[in-house]
């Protein structure tokens, strides 16, 4: 199974594990499972550390680099059929980039994005996964 791992799920793999859910978990331990990470989700981290919302224990960098090992992750670029994915959702969509740009990723991949975001979670045409679960 593909599975896209929305940026905040990214963080709690990494920060706060015991907010995912067991069967979250599960998946992203499961060797057979492939891990995607996208560039958008570097992004928004990026943002976030700039911004002080949140705060690494080490440069951004080692960050990812770590989690993206632990994970044994692929990364993702965002091409160009991404972006115009991002804004060629069928049906009614909320306005955040970010989200666009991984519900795209997701849906090209065909990956299940993981995801505690209510907005994402009631879309019902990308494959979801609350991460809760």
């Amino acid at each position: 199974m593909k599975v896209l791992l929305d940026t905040h799920v990214l963080i709690w793999t990494q920060d706060s594990p015991s907010n995912l859910g067991r069967k979250t978990r599960a998946l992203v331990i499961d060797p057979g499972n492939e891990i995607l990470v996208s560039a958008a989700s570097t992004l928004e981290i990026a943002r976030l550390v700039y911004l002080g919302q949140i705060v690494l224990k080490v440069g951004l960098d080692i960050w990812l680099a770590k989690a993206l090992s632990t994970l044994q992750a692929r990364s993702l670029a965002i091409d160009h059929r991404i972006a115009q994915e991002a804004y060629s959702l069928p049906g009614n969509f909320h306005k955040d980039p970010a989200d666009r740009l991984l519900v795209a990723t997701a849906r090209l991949e065909g990956a299940t994005l993981v995801t505690a975001d209510d907005l994402i979670l009631t879309y019902p045409h990308a494959q979801v996964l609350d991460a809760h679960k």
